[in-house]
């Protein structure tokens, strides 16, 4: 299953700390391989480490700042409008109708956009495969000692893009490669494949 695909919006969705930013950097990483990609940036923190972290070519990332609502979505139609791959928070506030045309014109464009919504979840029909975060484990600390070792991360996965399904899977982080899909949730005596971006 290919969670950025061109022309398609992919929904990432979850609670902060939940290393959703990190797992919408990373479906840059397979299409900056062949052409520049974006992030569109609203909290003003965003950081080109992270995005190359999870195997981002830096020298095809360019990050735009824009943390105004009412801007966001001209800058974000014009950014899908000249790249194969975006990755943008979406604002608090943004409406249903800007969304839906962002939508159309990725699929236009042939555009692959991931979309972060910072508050609601994007409206029903707008995102082709949504990826909504529902249990972060963290391995390595106990009791509040300890050394952070990895994360993993459970996943509802479902949409258009699974054909209507709804599929989990659970996605590893170590913090020094991409993350990677664990095959079976909670099959940890398997060999972990890497994430398809």
């Amino acid at each position: 299953m290919k969670l950025l695909q061109p022309g398609r919006i992919t929904e990432v969705y979850g609670l902060t700390g939940m290393g959703m930013t990190r797992l919408g950097l990373g479906l840059l990483a397979e299409p900056s391989r062949r052409a520049p990609v974006v992030a569109l940036d609203v909290k003003g923190w965003l950081s080109p480490l992270a995005a190359w972290e999870m195997g981002v070519d830096s020298s095809r990332l360019v990050i735009v700042r824009c943390p105004d609502p009412e801007r966001w979505p001209q800058v974000a139609a014009a950014l899908i409008d000249g790249v194969q791959a975006v990755y943008a928070e979406v604002p608090a506030g943004v409406g249903e109708q800007h969304l839906r045309r962002l939508a159309a014109l990725a699929r236009a464009r042939r555009t692959g956009v991931a979309l972060r919504p910072l508050g609601d979840a994007l409206p029903s029909g707008v995102a082709h495969l949504r990826l909504w975060a529902k249990e972060v484990r963290w391995e390595g600390v106990d009791h509040g000692h300890g050394q952070l070792r990895r994360r993993y991360l459970v996943v509802e996965v479902s949409g258009r893009g699974v054909a209507g399904m709804t599929k989990t899977m659970e996605m590893v982080d170590d913090g020094t490669d991409v993350m990677r899909v664990v095959s079976g949730v909670g099959a940890e005596e398997r060999q972990p494949a890497r994430v398809a971006g």
